[in-house]
């Protein structure tokens, strides 16, 4: 297994992606507006994210409209929904799988109990990178497409806003948080005894009856008996 302090820079890491992938979830600058307007109460900067709609007038005023109408929204808006609220739930349940399978901590069982616990963890992290990455860039693509189409007006143009941006740091975060718990995997090469704990009374019993059968093996064939009792032995037959 890996090192604790790489083991611990690995949930670190996986900590700000989890906290990365919530925080764009929530965000409302998926996308944002290009043009500007000069007129004073005319808004400056729109916005659209996967649960609300921002305006920014240029009094000052910032107002949001909540998407609560989930079957008039488009299907890669809900796609994207779904998507990265699954994302969020599996890294923050391979959280709970990493805290279990760190060096440092004592719960979480055996040494490669640990290891498998690790594994099972970076995929959660892994597998949360990839629902984070599939609809960061499907909505990339969606926005990149509309603005470089030349039929639409300048007032229904966007560009990627910050969301997106933290959305892809969160989701590298958590691929190599991910990467690096799965190489915890125990090594199978390394040849060391592995020693009962005393909370394994079974493996301690199966030692013992180990040692009793080869010190019956050791005292059963003749050819283990002591010279001096071999020599006793022929010397009675002589005299009988």
């Amino acid at each position: 297994m890996l090192s604790a302090a790489i083991q611990i820079l690995a949930f670190a890491l996986a900590l700000l992606g989890v906290l990365g992938a919530t925080v764009a979830t929530l965000l409302p600058n998926w996308k944002v507006s290009v043009n500007v307007w000069s007129s004073v109460m005319t808004p400056i900067s729109q916005m659209q994210g996967l649960w609300m709609d921002c305006v920014w007038y240029s009094s000052g005023v910032f107002s949001c409209t909540m998407k609560n109408s989930v079957l008039s929204l488009p299907a890669h808006l809900q796609t994207m929904r779904a998507a990265m609220v699954l994302s969020c739930m599996v890294a923050a349940f391979g959280l709970c799988l990493a805290s279990l399978g760190l060096k440092c901590t004592r719960w979480g069982g055996s040494h490669r109990a640990k290891g498998h616990t690790a594994i099972a963890a970076g995929g959660c992290f892994i597998l949360a990178s990839l629902l984070c990455l599939v609809p960061a860039s499907w909505f990339t693509n969606e926005v990149i497409t509309a603005f470089l189409t030349t039929d639409l007006p300048d007032s229904s143009k966007y560009q990627p806003g910050g969301a997106l941006c933290v959305t892809f740091i969160s989701a590298g975060f958590l691929l190599a948080g991910g990467v690096i718990f799965c190489l915890s995997c125990p090594g199978k090469r390394s040849r060391r005894p592995d020693y009962a704990s005393p909370t394994d009374p079974d493996r301690l019993v199966k030692q013992e009856k180990g040692k009793v059968e080869q010190e019956q093996k050791l005292y059963s064939s003749p050819s283990k008996l002591p010279q001096k009792d071999i020599k006793d032995s022929y010397s009675l037959q002589e005299y009988v």
